[in-house]
């Protein structure tokens, strides 16, 4: 026999950000190729510069036995690339160790091929307003005194009320 009062079982707890699921899910993925959470993968672009990012991705970190920093396996589309990259090999291990605040590379081992393909995503731009939006938008900034600061807002008026028309 139950007594009167039952404990309601909190089975979720608190929201979380799905980044913080994910990076819980994805860790032995990214612990396989020897990225403790994938960071070098996320923002490879930001490490190793735009033009270098575009023609080359890290494959993975292989670490010796007692040895605490590792050899970076990097993908490179172009033997011209290549070549660059053997001449950028030390700017670009300093750029990777900066980044993470400690010596995690001391090599970069050059692998020569095809990048996968990218999801190339085209850039957005809003619809033009109607002049009765155009106006609208211009009545509700006039009394904002600061050019600069009414530019900027009817630039995001403009965008915000561009990408609701569709």
């Amino acid at each position: 026999m139950t007594t009167g009062t039952t404990k309601r079982r909190n089975r979720g707890g608190v929201p979380r950000a799905l980044a913080s699921s994910l990076a819980a899910t994805t860790k032995s993925i990214f612990g396989k190729r020897g990225f403790a959470d994938g960071a070098i993968l996320r923002d490879w672009a930001m490490i190793a510069g735009e033009h270098l990012a575009a023609h080359s991705q890290p494959e993975k970190i292989a670490y010796s036995k007692g040895v605490d920093s590792g050899s970076l396996h990097l993908r490179i589309d172009s033997g011209a690339m290549a070549t660059e990259m053997q001449h950028l090999q030390p700017l670009l291990i300093e750029r990777i160790n900066g980044y993470f605040g400690f010596k995690a590379i001391d090599r970069v081992k050059i692998i020569q091929g095809p990048l996968p393909a990218r999801d190339i995503k085209q850039a957005w731009s809003p619809r033009a307003l109607e002049a009765k939006e155009e106006s609208g938008l211009a009545e509700s900034l006039m009394d904002i005194d600061d050019d600069d600061l009414r530019k900027a807002l009817q630039t995001l008026g403009r965008a915000v009320i561009g990408r609701s028309g569709d």
